[in-house]
């Protein structure tokens, strides 16, 4: 089946919903499937066989794009849209797949072409706007919310990535066939993953230190601030703890950094920058506890099921985030606040069969719900359903 896959993203970077469609896109290519991914002029271009990467000219005056609601988004997705119509009627496709805002304009050109429309909601479109804090107006959201339904209303199939998102599909009477797929799908390990490991420990000098590792974004719903509050505390019980932070943008790092400097913890930070997806592993090796501070959202993370799969303990602050994907059997789940993020990390530090615990509980968790097996049945059973039953009702 050839599938004409359309992705609003700098595709490839190393952030959440580019990680989401890369694997997405592995997937389906392992279930046979042939795909022409149409996506923006940023990121970098993986050579998968089966797979081609068709991108839009760059607009005068965006040199790139950040993560969340942008002006810059809507200049990069007119020629994206225009792109997408014009490939599509020539046709050839079986399958147009489309991911986050540009499900709203596949829901009327796979009825303008005649063809069957998956949607990737990898969020709801309205809440993005309270996630980010970024044209949170009602008129806007309003706005977002009716191309919800009308995206809904125009799709023959809905992939959701978190429990919270199947609930609110279902919310709106969604009549046709949804499948919660979560973002457990990984990369390889690297062959020398030893050789990364040691030269962590030897470039932050890690040798006797208690190590606490965080990876992903750093926007503000990432709760870092959160974390470095609560870093004081810790290193007061927990003299030899270190803080390494994995991602984020050199402006994001240097705001951080900074307030680190103003509470007087800066020393026990290493503020890593973003790395290749396959370093990510050695970071997670070299932890003695996991951390996520997510202050806000309802979507759960990617980092969750990569630390899960780790097999280390885990501190997640309990929000729906979280909880939907963690249990108290997996993780130390403590409030959103730096005295309870504190006392998790502390505890978590110090007790080592409570440690213990949560790493094996992670594992299990990992081993059980979160399988490949699990990701690739949902995925074909919602294709095949798809593709054999579209949909004929809309959403009212």
């Amino acid at each position: 089946m050839r599938i004409l896959m359309v992705a609003p993203q700098p595709f490839f970077r190393p952030r959440g919903t580019p990680f989401s469609v890369l694997h997405r896109i592995r997937a389906l290519l392992k279930l046979g499937h042939e795909i022409d991914l149409v996506t923006y002029p940023f990121g970098d271009s993986p050579e998968l066989p089966g797979l081609t990467i068709i991108r839009t000219a760059r607009p005068p005056g965006i040199r790139d794009v950040r993560i969340g609601p942008s002006i810059a988004k809507i200049g990069l997705d007119v020629p994206l849209f225009v792109k997408a119509d014009r490939l599509a009627r020539a046709g050839g496709y079986d399958l147009l797949h489309t991911h986050e805002e540009a499900g709203v304009f596949g829901a009327w050109l796979a009825r303008s072409v005649g063809i069957p429309h998956v949607y990737d909601m990898h969020s709801s479109l309205p809440q993005q706007f309270s996630n980010f804090g970024r044209f949170n107006w009602p008129p806007v959201v309003a706005s977002f919310r009716a191309a919800e339904r009308y995206t809904l209303a125009g799709a023959d199939g809905v992939i959701v990535i978190c429990p919270d998102l199947l609930e609110h599909v279902q919310s709106l009477a969604y009549p046709g066939p949804v499948e919660l797929i979560e973002n457990t799908l990984d990369f390889d390990p690297p062959h020398n993953l030893s050789a990364r490991v040691q030269a962590i420990r030897e470039r932050f000098s890690l040798a006797g230190r208690a190590v606490i590792v965080y990876t992903g974004t750093l926007e503000t719903y990432q709760g870092l601030d959160l974390l470095v509050s609560a870093a004081s505390e810790v290193i007061q019980r927990v003299p030899n703890a270190v803080f390494l932070v994995v991602g984020g943008t050199p402006d994001q790092i240097g705001a951080l950094h900074e307030a680190a400097r103003a509470r007087s913890v800066d020393g026990a930070f290493a503020f890593v920058g973003s790395v290749p997806p396959t370093d990510v592993f050695a970071y997670l090796e070299v932890a003695d506890v996991l951390v996520t501070t997510r202050a806000r959202g309802t979507n759960t993370p990617l980092k969750i099921y990569q630390y899960l799969r780790a097999g280390k303990p885990i501190v997640a602050t309990a929000i729906r985030s979280h909880t939907q994907a963690l249990d108290s059997t997996s993780a130390d789940l403590v409030p959103p606040e730096p005295a309870g993020i504190a006392e998790g990390l502390i505890r978590t530090l110090t007790d080592q069969a409570h440690a213990r615990n949560l790493a094996s509980g992670a594992r299990r968790l990992a081993d059980t719900r979160y399988s490949e097996r699990v990701y690739m049945e949902r995925l074909e059973r919602l294709i095949a359903n798809v593709m054999t039953s579209p949909l004929v009702a809309a959403v009212s």
